[in-house]
């Protein structure tokens, strides 16, 4: 199988890693990737915003499947013109992303098919928002509509900061505070069955203590050791299922990743949101730990063919990644920044360095591109030792500014959860 993925960021390497593992895929071509992707796959120079620019590419390459990574081209549709030139495709048509496109389609597909989730109000106005945080109270929950690359979301008890976040972003969703630790579960959809992968936690604050402002992520772990019996039938049953069957009832058919951020909260499960891609760093760690061939999996989710898929099968022990992040990130991140350690980082045992915001400068060395710049993925038996590993290798990577969260799993790994 020839694959063409698109897209440069972590998720994207750890998708490329996954599928470069897969004896399957015969042939592996990345756009536009990045130095770590180039180590493993055939990188092209493509514009993947720009649908004659894949659809080329694809011809060119001779693709049997190709996989969209981010969020921006699925929401402009570039799945849509992947399938209408011919090509399989992983990843939900226009429509159909606008789950994440938009959070107030969202919250009418929640309602509309009964998933649990935050009581929530869509405002424009001034007046529509003051309302709402009357009504919700603190602490005060405003979304962004649209795409925000993970930091459209405030959540404060300063009522000046909620209604200056509101302004900014124009059309917003006000919602009840959720409370509870959140977790992630993807699930590979076709259409009309879903299969679900691990479930994950991340951190979504920029500094320990879930302190700072909202990031894309700074670390994620799997697995949740404390998590209640049975929580991915739950969820299956009660959010993903219900949504992948009201998308096709209203002629949206849903074929990718579907992504729920989920509150455990005193009330039950809860929906926080819904992504139509994989998450990140999520994925490093979900499918770090994945051993069925990925190739095929997301082959059938393309075919509409899943429900003929075998049992997943997965890797014991657990996986921490941490994100090593740029001066300035969230808000202005430096860039051109060389990066060294990356080697000593690998040499470390059960180690791993997946490539998120990096670049090769003029001469060839490794420098910042982006707010992430690297996810260290650590490996063991159990989260306390991959969790070692993960920091170990972490502290290996130089990089003027560079800065990572020093409590990436610990409470789970303690058992304070």
């Amino acid at each position: 199988m020839r694959v063409l993925l698109l897209g440069s960021g972590g998720r994207e390497h750890a998708l490329a890693r996954a599928l470069a593992a897969d004896p399957d895929v015969t042939d592996l071509h990345v756009a536009p990737g990045n130095p770590g992707i180039a180590a493993i796959a055939a990188v092209h120079q493509a514009d993947i915003t720009d649908a004659a620019s894949v659809t080329g590419l694809a011809g060119a390459t001779a693709a049997d499947l190709v996989v969209i990574g981010p969020e921006g081209p699925l929401v402009a549709g570039l799945a849509d013109a992947v399938r209408s030139a011919g090509h399989a495709c992983f990843g939900p048509g226009r429509q159909a992303a606008m789950i994440e496109g938009s959070k107030s389609f969202a919250k009418q597909v929640m309602e509309s098919a009964g998933i649990p989730t935050a009581r929530a109000r869509t405002c424009v106005t001034s007046a529509e928002v003051d309302a709402a945080l009357d009504e919700f109270g603190p602490p005060y929950v405003v979304k962004a509509d649209g795409l925000a690359g993970g930091k459209g979301v405030v959540v404060t008890g300063d009522l000046a900061t909620a209604r200056a976040h509101a302004r900014e972003c124009g059309t917003v969703v006000i919602e009840e505070f959720l409370d509870g630790p959140e977790i992630s579960l993807f699930a590979l959809a076709d259409g009309v069955t879903a299969v679900p992968l691990l479930a994950a936690q991340d951190f979504k604050r920029a500094h320990d203590g879930d302190r700072g402002p909202n990031t894309g992520g700074m670390g994620a772990y799997v697995p949740l050791p404390w998590a209640p019996p049975g929580l991915a039938d739950e969820v299956m049953g009660t959010v993903i299922q219900p949504a992948i069957d009201d998308l096709r009832r209203r002629g949206i058919p849903y074929r990718g990743l579907l992504y729920a951020g989920l509150s455990l909260t005193k009330a039950g499960l809860r929906v926080v949101e819904f992504n139509a891609r994989f998450g990140d760093p999520e994925t490093q760690v979900v499918l770090d730990r994945l051993v069925t061939p990925l190739g095929g999996l997301l082959e059938a989710a393309a075919a509409g063919s899943l429900a003929g898929a075998a049992p997943l099968t997965w890797a014991p022990g657990a996986a921490v990644a941490v994100v090593v992040a740029a001066e300035g990130y969230p808000g202005q991140p430096a860039s051109g920044d060389l990066i060294e350690g990356t080697d000593q980082a690998q040499r470390i045992p059960a180690a791993y360095v997946l490539h998120a915001g990096t670049a090769a400068d003029t001469a060839g060395r490794l420098v910042s591109s982006g707010g992430r710049v690297l996810n260290v993925l650590g490996t063991g038996p159990d989260l306390a030792t991959a969790r070692a590993t993960a920091y170990q290798a972490a502290a290996q990577i130089e990089m003027r500014g560079g800065w990572y969260r020093g409590d990436i799993a610990a409470e789970a790994a303690a058992a304070a959860i």
